[in-house]
């Protein structure tokens, strides 16, 4: 669910897109590799998310996260919630593709040749989205300026 948060920046979309996969999943069971279950859901999530892009052409605007309640609050919280809102709002920004390479590396920590082999794409493709991806990123007006967060990859 939370992939699907990320790729599509809205909850309810994500419960859409998430729904729409299994049931496309469950229709073709029988057919669907036991020995990679788990690739083959990722990659339909993918794929659906992307034809869901294509087919609206539309930007996406991304809601933000809904408070937590007061006595669940950290210390720093609302600046968690404030940049939390901000890379979706980035996020968005970006193309289908770009965005699925971001959230399939930076939040699921795939490797770049899983996220090539998920896509259907080249390992050089996987890694022209993400350069271009953090580019884009990094030139957000909302990151301009901004260290880099500690620990962070490259």
């Amino acid at each position: 669910m939370r992939t699907a948060h990320m790729l599509t920046g809205d909850f309810h979309e994500a419960e859409d897109l998430v729904q729409t996969t299994l049931a496309k999943v469950y229709a073709r069971w029988r057919r669907v590799p036991r020995d990679d279950v788990d690739f083959y859901v990722r990659r339909s999530l993918v794929n659906n998310n992307l034809s869901r892009v294509r087919k609206r052409r539309v930007a996406q605007l991304l809601t933000p996260f809904l408070p937590e309640r007061v006595h669940q609050r950290e210390p720093g919280h609302a600046e968690a919630v404030e940049q939390r809102a901000a890379l979706e709002q980035a996020l968005a920004a970006l193309s289908a593709r770009q965005r699925a390479v971001m959230v399939l590396r930076y939040w699921e920590d795939l490797s770049e040749a899983e996220i090539a082999q998920l896509l259907g794409c080249s390992v050089g493709t996987v890694k022209t989205h993400a350069r271009r991806g953090l580019a884009a990123l990094r030139a957000h007006p909302l990151f301009a300026g901004r260290p880099p967060v500690s620990g962070a990859r490259p």
